[in-house]
Protein backbone atom coordinates (compact mmCIF):
# COMPACT_ATOMS: atom_id res chain seq x y z
CA UNK A 1 0.00 0.00 0.00
CA UNK A 2 3.08 1.98 0.76
CA UNK A 3 4.41 1.68 -2.45
CA UNK A 4 1.10 2.30 -4.52
CA UNK A 5 0.97 5.95 -2.27
CA UNK A 6 4.48 6.72 -3.36
CA UNK A 7 4.06 6.07 -6.92
CA UNK A 8 0.48 7.91 -6.97
CA UNK A 9 2.36 10.83 -5.28
CA UNK A 10 5.08 11.02 -8.22
CA UNK A 11 2.37 10.32 -11.24
CA UNK A 12 0.41 13.35 -9.63
CA UNK A 13 4.21 15.19 -9.66
CA UNK A 14 4.52 14.48 -13.09
CA UNK A 15 1.41 15.23 -13.85
CA UNK A 16 1.21 18.44 -11.92
CA UNK A 17 4.34 20.00 -13.99
CA UNK A 18 3.22 18.92 -17.20
CA UNK A 19 0.03 20.72 -16.68
CA UNK A 20 2.26 23.98 -15.21
CA UNK A 21 4.40 24.15 -18.69
CA UNK A 22 1.22 24.13 -21.01
CA UNK A 23 -0.40 26.72 -18.74
CA UNK A 24 2.53 28.87 -19.18
CA UNK A 25 2.55 28.57 -22.79
CA UNK A 26 0.57 31.30 -24.52
CA UNK A 27 -1.47 29.59 -27.67
CA UNK A 28 0.23 30.78 -30.60
CA UNK A 29 3.92 29.40 -28.33
CA UNK A 30 2.13 25.92 -28.01
CA UNK A 31 1.05 26.13 -32.08
CA UNK A 32 4.66 27.05 -33.11
CA UNK A 33 6.18 24.03 -34.61
CA UNK A 34 10.13 24.22 -34.08
CA UNK A 35 11.66 23.47 -37.44
CA UNK A 36 15.96 22.15 -37.79
CA UNK A 37 17.13 24.11 -40.98
CA UNK A 38 19.94 23.73 -42.58
CA UNK A 39 20.78 27.30 -41.81
CA UNK A 40 21.51 26.23 -38.24
CA UNK A 41 24.73 24.30 -38.93
CA UNK A 42 26.37 27.23 -40.04
CA UNK A 43 26.73 30.50 -37.68
CA UNK A 44 27.69 33.39 -39.41
CA UNK A 45 29.67 34.46 -36.00
CA UNK A 46 31.77 31.31 -35.76
CA UNK A 47 32.48 31.68 -39.65
CA UNK A 48 33.56 34.83 -39.25
CA UNK A 49 35.72 33.91 -36.07
CA UNK A 50 37.36 30.69 -37.87
CA UNK A 51 38.45 32.82 -40.79
CA UNK A 52 39.75 35.46 -38.29
CA UNK A 53 41.56 32.94 -36.55
CA UNK A 54 43.36 31.12 -39.74
CA UNK A 55 42.83 32.34 -43.09
CA UNK A 56 40.54 30.15 -45.54
CA UNK A 57 39.19 27.85 -42.24
CA UNK A 58 36.02 29.89 -42.39
CA UNK A 59 35.50 29.02 -46.21
CA UNK A 60 36.26 25.24 -44.91
CA UNK A 61 33.58 25.75 -41.88
CA UNK A 62 31.06 26.61 -44.44
CA UNK A 63 32.45 23.73 -47.24
CA UNK A 64 33.56 25.78 -49.95
CA UNK A 65 36.58 24.11 -50.42
CA UNK A 66 37.06 25.77 -54.10
CA UNK A 67 38.36 28.93 -52.56
CA UNK A 68 41.03 28.21 -50.57
CA UNK A 69 43.02 28.41 -53.55
CA UNK A 70 41.99 31.83 -53.91
CA UNK A 71 42.51 32.35 -50.36
CA UNK A 72 45.84 31.35 -50.01
CA UNK A 73 46.95 32.22 -53.88
CA UNK A 74 46.00 35.38 -52.71
CA UNK A 75 47.96 36.07 -49.77
CA UNK A 76 51.18 34.19 -51.20
CA UNK A 77 51.09 36.64 -53.89
CA UNK A 78 51.33 39.50 -51.57
CA UNK A 79 53.39 38.26 -49.37
CA UNK A 80 55.90 37.11 -52.06
CA UNK A 81 55.43 41.19 -53.61
CA UNK A 82 55.89 42.45 -50.15
CA UNK A 83 58.88 40.31 -49.77
CA UNK A 84 60.32 41.44 -53.47
CA UNK A 85 59.33 45.21 -53.20
CA UNK A 86 61.25 45.09 -49.43
CA UNK A 87 64.17 43.65 -50.76
CA UNK A 88 64.99 46.15 -52.93
CA UNK A 89 64.28 48.81 -51.03
CA UNK A 90 66.69 47.96 -48.80
CA UNK A 91 69.21 47.71 -51.59
CA UNK A 92 68.64 50.91 -53.04
CA UNK A 93 68.17 51.94 -49.57
CA UNK A 94 71.99 50.83 -48.53
CA UNK A 95 73.20 52.40 -52.13
CA UNK A 96 71.62 55.77 -51.32
CA UNK A 97 73.34 55.88 -47.64
CA UNK A 98 76.50 54.72 -49.56
CA UNK A 99 76.12 58.17 -51.55
CA UNK A 100 75.22 60.26 -48.62
CA UNK A 101 78.48 58.91 -46.23
CA UNK A 102 80.53 59.58 -48.97
CA UNK A 103 79.30 62.81 -50.26
CA UNK A 104 78.15 61.80 -53.42
CA UNK A 105 75.96 64.62 -54.44
CA UNK A 106 72.74 64.61 -56.06
CA UNK A 107 74.11 64.78 -59.74
CA UNK A 108 76.74 62.34 -59.07
CA UNK A 109 76.67 58.33 -59.81
CA UNK A 110 76.82 55.89 -57.56
CA UNK A 111 80.05 53.69 -58.81
CA UNK A 112 77.90 50.33 -57.92
CA UNK A 113 74.52 51.12 -59.60
CA UNK A 114 75.16 53.61 -62.29
CA UNK A 115 72.18 55.89 -60.50
CA UNK A 116 72.46 59.16 -59.28
CA UNK A 117 71.51 60.22 -55.97
CA UNK A 118 68.56 62.07 -56.53
CA UNK A 119 67.42 58.73 -58.39
CA UNK A 120 68.33 56.70 -55.77
CA UNK A 121 65.94 58.49 -54.05
CA UNK A 122 62.94 58.32 -56.25
CA UNK A 123 63.96 54.43 -56.51
CA UNK A 124 64.07 53.99 -53.00
CA UNK A 125 60.53 55.93 -52.36
CA UNK A 126 58.88 54.07 -55.18
CA UNK A 127 60.48 50.83 -53.66
CA UNK A 128 58.79 51.60 -50.09
CA UNK A 129 55.70 52.99 -51.14
CA UNK A 130 54.65 49.91 -53.25
CA UNK A 131 55.80 47.56 -50.29
CA UNK A 132 53.03 49.85 -48.28
CA UNK A 133 50.60 49.24 -51.00
CA UNK A 134 51.50 45.51 -50.67
CA UNK A 135 50.66 45.66 -47.26
CA UNK A 136 47.30 47.37 -47.46
CA UNK A 137 46.55 44.65 -50.30
CA UNK A 138 47.01 42.02 -47.86
CA UNK A 139 45.18 42.74 -45.37
CA UNK A 140 42.18 43.28 -48.40
CA UNK A 141 42.80 39.93 -48.59
CA UNK A 142 42.30 39.37 -45.16
CA UNK A 143 39.61 41.25 -44.79
CA UNK A 144 37.50 40.08 -48.08
CA UNK A 145 37.90 36.44 -47.08
CA UNK A 146 36.64 37.13 -43.33
CA UNK A 147 33.71 38.89 -44.88
CA UNK A 148 33.60 36.25 -47.39
CA UNK A 149 32.85 33.34 -44.76
CA UNK A 150 30.42 35.24 -42.82
CA UNK A 151 28.46 36.30 -46.35
CA UNK A 152 28.76 32.33 -47.05
CA UNK A 153 27.54 31.17 -43.75
CA UNK A 154 24.46 33.58 -44.07
CA UNK A 155 23.50 32.32 -47.60
CA UNK A 156 23.46 29.24 -46.35
CA UNK A 157 20.01 29.71 -45.10
CA UNK A 158 17.66 30.50 -48.56
CA UNK A 159 16.45 27.94 -50.34
CA UNK A 160 16.66 28.49 -54.14
CA UNK A 161 13.36 27.84 -56.05
CA UNK A 162 13.91 24.63 -58.22
CA UNK A 163 11.52 26.00 -60.86
CA UNK A 164 13.60 29.04 -61.48
CA UNK A 165 14.59 28.89 -65.39
CA UNK A 166 16.53 31.15 -67.26
CA UNK A 167 16.18 30.73 -70.95
CA UNK A 168 17.47 32.10 -74.09
CA UNK A 169 14.81 32.04 -76.89
CA UNK A 170 14.31 33.16 -80.71
CA UNK A 171 12.08 36.35 -80.52
CA UNK A 172 10.80 37.79 -84.04
CA UNK A 173 8.96 41.01 -84.40
CA UNK A 174 6.63 42.89 -86.93
CA UNK A 175 6.94 46.64 -86.68
CA UNK A 176 5.07 48.72 -89.38
CA UNK A 177 8.20 51.06 -90.49
CA UNK A 178 10.96 48.44 -90.65
CA UNK A 179 9.13 45.00 -91.07
CA UNK A 180 10.02 41.66 -89.39
CA UNK A 181 12.70 41.69 -87.17
CA UNK A 182 14.35 38.76 -85.55
CA UNK A 183 16.58 38.49 -82.35
CA UNK A 184 17.31 37.08 -79.01
CA UNK A 185 15.40 36.92 -75.60
CA UNK A 186 16.24 36.28 -72.31
CA UNK A 187 13.44 35.25 -70.34
CA UNK A 188 13.17 34.45 -66.64
CA UNK A 189 10.59 32.25 -65.10
CA UNK A 190 9.73 31.91 -61.92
Amino acid sequence: MKRLLVLLFFCFQISAFAQRDTVLLSPQERDTVILNSYAQRYNPKKALLYAAVLPGLGQVYTKKYWKLPLVYGGIIATGYAINLYQDGYQLYRGELFYNLENGIGESGFNPNTGFTTAQLRTITDRYRRERDFMIIVMIGVYVLQMIDAHVDAHLKEFDLNPNLHVRIEPAFRNEMLTGQTGGLSLKLRF
